[in-house]
């Protein structure tokens, strides 16, 4: 299994990549067909950030979904602590699903409630690599994005999914209805889900917006 170790605002010294890599072994145990694992340490600056100033993401690249995890603390040792704890718990959701997926029931009731009413994500997950940025007229809003391919899923595998990259939402297809949806984390554990209907409706203004 391939580690691969990035360093952001920072460089990772040679005594740090092979502690990763002694702790970093556990992974295989739980993930046998894990292909590779990519590390980014990153350092923030701010000294008012000081007690979360060094940041660890770990992410497997499996054949399967995508696993992530990260955490912060005042040192990048005890980050990556708390980085792999996550990381292992959700290596071992997705070995006990693969071992019995008949018996897996939904985590939580889900609902729909109108777009307006959706929080907005404390901590919105960071763009992949391939992400293209482009900026919003002369303003300085920068706005990154990228394409994902989408297969089809059910309401319950988003949200199975969505848990394990650690993300407050997650957009995808609903197997059910061919729609566009986003599963979002409520209060606990509650889940709420908003579906688009891409239907073609003459009757509606044309200025008509979702969520306005």
């Amino acid at each position: 299994m391939e580690i691969v170790v990035a360093g952001r605002h920072t460089e990772v010294l040679p005594k740090y990549r092979a502690h990763l890599e002694q702790k970093l072994a556990k992974v295989e145990q739980l993930a046998p067909r894990a292909q590779r694992i990519d590390v980014l340490v990153s350092h923030e600056a701010n000294p008012r950030q000081s007690g979360s100033c060094e940041r660890v993401e770990l992410t497997v690249v499996d054949k399967g979904p995508v696993i992530r995890a990260e955490a912060c603390a005042d040192d990048r040792y005890a980050a990556l602590d708390l980085a792999l704890g996550k990381l292992l718990e959700r290596l071992r959701r997705t070995r006990d699903r693969r071992k019995d997926h008949r018996n897996h029931t939904p985590l939580t009731p889900v609902d729909v409630r109108p777009l307006e009413q959706v929080p907005e994500p404390a901590d919105a997950p960071a763009p992949a690599d391939g992400a293209v940025e482009t900026t919003l007229g002369d303003s300085p809003v920068v706005i990154r994005e990228k394409v994902h391919e989408a297969l089809p899923m059910t309401v319950d595998d988003a949200l199975y999914e969505m848990e394990l990259v650690g993300h407050d939402f997650y957009l995808f297809i609903d197997a059910e209805t061919a729609q566009p949806a986003v599963a979002y984390r409520r209060r606990g554990w509650s889940y709420g889900v908003i579906k688009l209907d891409t239907a073609v409706r003459t009757d509606a203004p044309a200025s008509a917006a979702v969520g306005g």
